[in-house]
């Protein structure tokens, strides 16, 4: 991408119930870049706001249902799973999506090599079955912010290795609570671009992909997400590290009050 781009976690809470088109002009009238499709519970959008999001200039990305997981027992859970991210990537290439990310599981006590093989199994199957009709998007599993949830940088960093399409979604707000309350320094930004620099690549920082929040956790990581001046998440040197590394891609802010902090991080961004 040519620049970082700032996005919010769906339509901004202004929009009320007045649909996309009216969710994209409050995007220009704020200043702001574009919004991340929130598939919560599945795959689902009218016929008329496919039409306004395929129509729209903004920059576009999408979330996977949250009821996945890639490692889970039961291979219907499974088989379900890789569904709902196939039927995401689909539909977000329909509609001229940048890229899409999803949680991809849980450990559920088992070894972590077994867990990312099974993972990366699954992803295999993803990949394949997407490059067959054509489809490129960028496949991101997100980082998340508790232990007992697979995703670790250095476990997608692993994954993104193997597959061509496959690139993380760093949340900068789980990995602050994933390890409950470090990773919230300039250094630890930095050490992040480093790593994903190194192992993937200029092409992954400048195309990237990163959701920030204010975000509550406990020693066992993720509460929920909080506004950013509610929350200790230090997304002023955030940012700085975004500037010093010359990022380019998406950032979507998740925060409760998405549209104000997404202009909050915008403005402070630009101030830089």
């Amino acid at each position: 991408m040519d620049k970082l781009y700032f996005l919010t976690a769906g339509m901004p809470l202004r929009t009320g119930n007045k649909g996309y088109d009216r969710a994209f002009e409050i995007l220009d009238e704020m200043g702001l870049d574009g919004l991340e499709l929130e598939f919560v519970r599945g795959v689902r959008i009218s016929d008329k706001s496919r039409e306004s999001v395929k129509n729209t200039n903004k920059i576009i990305t999408a979330h996977a249902p949250f009821y996945v997981n890639l490692n889970a027992a039961e291979p219907e859970k499974v088989e379900a799973s890789v569904q709902r991210i196939i039927e995401t990537a689909e539909v977000a290439n329909e509609l001229g999506g940048y890229s899409i990310t999803f949680h991809a599981g849980y450990y559920l006590g088992q070894d972590k090599d077994v867990v990312y093989n099974n993972i990366s199994k699954q992803i295999k199957i993803i990949t394949e079955t997407l490059e067959k009709s054509g489809n490129k998007i960028f496949i991101r599993p997100e980082t998340t912010g508790k232990a007992t949830q697979w995703g670790d940088v250095d476990e997608i960093v692993k994954l993104s290795k193997e597959y061509e399409t496959v690139y993380p979604c760093v949340d900068f707000s789980h990995l602050h609570a994933r390890y409950a309350g470090i990773m919230n320094t300039y250094d630890e930004f930095c050490s992040v671009f480093e790593k994903i620099g190194r192992e993937l690549g200029e092409y992954a920082l400048n195309n990237f992909h990163a959701h920030i929040a204010g975000i509550e956790y406990t020693a066992k990581g993720e509460r929920q997400h909080l506004n950013l001046e509610e929350s200790d998440m230090n997304y002023k040197d955030l940012l700085k590290a975004f500037k010093k590394f010359d990022i380019k891609g998406a950032v979507i802010c998740e925060s409760p009050n998405i549209e104000d902090d997404c202009k909050l991080l915008k403005e402070y961004y630009l101030s830089l």
